[in-house]
């Protein structure tokens, strides 16, 4: 079948855009057998017409949001499509559906963010053929703001690279690759994401500061965030003599060896976390998973066995808690880590994922 994806935004994004990670990561599974097209914003020097992967990447110029719909729209009209899919803009899909009544259009939703509650989003959402949700949550969250949506969500993980990301082959790697960004042979936790107010970046520098009272600890953060954000975290490490190492945003391209060159990741999300991408990277990586129970997150993290949930999540005493346990025991580390590893393996690739979305493409096509 042919299958037509609408990206948000620019594509392949410079930096770390995760609906954008997750359309491109889809589409090279669902391009093994089936022929992909991705439309997304023209980017400065980029072709308008490229092939990546045995994918075709189309991209059209707009200035605004009704106008990239529709210049999208305008394509559309000279393809022959069997499905198409939008990611996470509900009345830019509503507007395709309305052009083009035939066809199966997917919404795949990513989060809340543009689906807030009001008369224009429920009809929005009333014209897709399919909503496609990454976890449980979003769906339970969905089903509680649109009542009249729910038999046409599906819930669809999402997934990561298992062949990409994975564990360090043994301790010389990861050393290797600590001294290559400036980090010590110490414990050292991953902070990797969005450096905003909500992600409970605060909360970790407090955390660290209790556990480095145990042990000598260092923390590094990946990701980018608004300069002020960032000037409040770096003075709330010096107020508590915290060692933290802010790598700034890294490519996606890059992120993997991060990941195994350290002891573990911490996910302290303050508010709904749709699914939380990292974890699922951080679990294939091998490494233990320490996180808020939020969200999508309780549907992959399981206390115990790949990480820990912490329910006390704005108290930094929880997190600490749960990190001094794993630097105290790297036995305990390691058998997390590895649980982590096949967890993903058998439950989060994105191989799995594209299995999910074939299945509604084809329901949908055959109704």
């Amino acid at each position: 079948m042919h299958i037509v994806m609408i990206a948000p935004e620019k594509l392949p994004l410079p930096g770390n855009g995760s609906v954008e990670i997750c359309i491109l990561s889809i589409a090279r599974e669902l391009a093994r057998r089936h022929q992909i097209t991705i439309i997304s914003r023209s980017m400065k020097g980029s072709p308008s017409i490229e092939h990546m992967d045995q994918i075709t990447i189309r991209r059209v110029s707009a200035t605004s949001v009704n106008d990239y719909t529709t210049s999208v729209i305008r394509l559309l009209s000279t393809l022959e499509m069997d499905v198409i899919q939008v990611d996470n803009r509900p009345l830019s899909m509503a507007a395709i559906k309305k052009t083009f009544p035939q066809i199966p259009v997917v919404l795949y939703l990513h989060s809340l963010t543009f689906v807030q509650p009001g008369p224009r989003k429920m009809a929005a959402l009333r014209k897709a053929s399919c909503i496609a949700v990454n976890s449980q949550s979003l769906k339970h969250k969905l089903c509680q703001r649109f009542p009249a949506v729910k038999p046409r969500l599906h819930v669809v993980p999402l997934g990561t690279d298992i062949e990409r990301f994975r564990p360090a082959i043994n301790r010389e790697e990861q050393l290797r690759i600590r001294a290559s960004v400036g980090l010590t042979d110490d414990f050292t936790v991953l902070y990797a994401g969005r450096v905003i107010p909500g992600k409970g970046v605060d909360v970790l520098i407090r955390a660290v500061a209790l556990l480095q009272k145990h042990l000598t600890v260092q923390l590094v953060i990946a990701g980018k965030g608004p300069l002020q954000f960032i000037r409040y975290l770096r003075k709330l490490a010096r107020k508590y003599n915290v060692r933290v190492i802010l790598l700034g945003q890294m490519k996606h391209e890059q992120i993997d060896q991060l990941y195994r060159s350290v002891d573990c990741l911490v996910c302290p999300s303050q508010k709904h976390e749709a699914f939380g991408l990292v974890n699922v990277e951080a679990m294939a990586s091998g490494i233990p998973v320490v996180a808020s129970d939020n969200g999508g997150i309780r549907e992959i993290i399981q206390t115990g066995k790949n990480g820990y949930l912490i329910s006390s999540y704005r108290q930094p005493q929880s997190f600490a808690s749960s990190l001094y346990q794993l630097a105290s025991s790297p036995a305990l580390a390691q058998a997390l880590g590895k649980c982590g590893r096949e967890t993903a393996a058998a439950q989060f690739s994105w191989a799995r994922t594209a299995m999910h979305l074939e299945a509604v493409y084809t329901r949908l096509i055959r109704r």
